[in-house]
């Protein structure tokens, strides 16, 4: 018997894919043994027929396990979709980077195989709850598994916050945007902006400035259990985005509250995964020159 008995197929999000890939994959999983699904929106855009189809509600019904086929933004939307039911995922990349895609294209039967065979480990990934409050009300939630960034839109201007956590003020920012990364996110969109890299498994949550106005203002990390609140003080236009989508617009006197959300997401990893090793490998660290 495999390790799962029904395993749902993503791709990229919005974006058409070669249905070879997934033809391929979905007749070995059945030849394993496995049920398989095919998520809707993946079937229709890249015309896979032959199996089941099932959109996110039904794959949290029904699955044991996502592969998704693409690359970490796919793995993103995957995750915010699945995390409250509990399916674990795993990527196999075929974008770019693929900081959460652990699986080559090339390897992608032989690494399922050990995997549907028991071979294979399980991570568990902070999600953030974020809330835009306004004048007195939500006026929008979310969860976000890499980060949520208040930044300035169309005009080229600073824009202002003040930040708290815990109810305790910390500063004010002048600044052209704040991003709170999970330790997931901490390779993405932080990382540019000079935040620290962050192991999956340390409890805590990245506050990382971008372009500070006051050079001194520098990334902090502080514990995953604390409740963030950032104000908006000034601007003229201010966006809120998460995960790399975009919410909207901010207003002056809107308040973003982000915590630790009551969900989090489960990776599957392949056998001999290390985390550093994939930093070795995407960074291009310790490459003789």
């Amino acid at each position: 018997m495999p390790a799962f008995d029904t395993v749902a197929l993503i791709g990229r999000y919005n974006t058409p894919q070669n249905a070879e890939t997934f033809v391929s994959l979905g007749r070995f999983l059945e030849d394993e043994g496995c049920a398989v699904l095919v998520e809707k929106d993946t079937a229709e855009t890249c015309g896979v027929s032959g199996f089941g189809v099932a959109d996110y509600p039904g794959i949290s019904a029904q699955a044991d396990l996502a592969v998704v086929l693409g690359g970490d933004g796919s793995m993103l939307n995957a995750a915010r979709n699945l995390a409250p039911s509990g399916v674990p995922l795993i990527g196999v990349n075929q974008g770019r980077l693929g900081f959460m895609t652990d699986i080559s294209l090339k390897n992608m039967l032989p690494s399922m195989k050990r995997i549907l065979a028991g071979e294979y480990g399980v991570e568990e990934r902070t999600l953030l709850d974020t809330e835009v409050v306004r004048g007195g009300g939500t006026v929008f939630s979310t969860i976000a598994l890499n980060d949520v960034v208040l930044n300035k839109g169309a005009v080229g201007r600073m824009i202002e916050f003040l930040v708290y956590i815990d109810g305790e003020f910390v500063y004010d920012l002048r600044s052209d945007g704040l991003i709170v990364s999970t330790p997931t996110g901490s390779t993405a969109y932080a990382l540019s902006s000079n935040g620290p890299i962050v192991q999956p498994g340390v409890p805590g949550v990245a506050l990382v400035p971008i372009c500070p106005h006051t050079l001194s203002n520098r990334p902090i990390t502080v514990s995953e259990r604390s409740v963030i609140e950032v104000t908006v003080k000034r601007a003229i236009d201010a966006r809120l985005h998460y995960d790399g989508q975009l919410h909207g617009d901010l207003e002056e006197g809107d308040k973003v509250v982000i915590k630790r959300a009551a969900v989090s997401i489960k990776f599957v990893h392949p056998p001999g995964y290390s985390y550093f090793a994939m930093l070795r490998e995407k960074l291009h660290w310790s490459e003789v020159l």
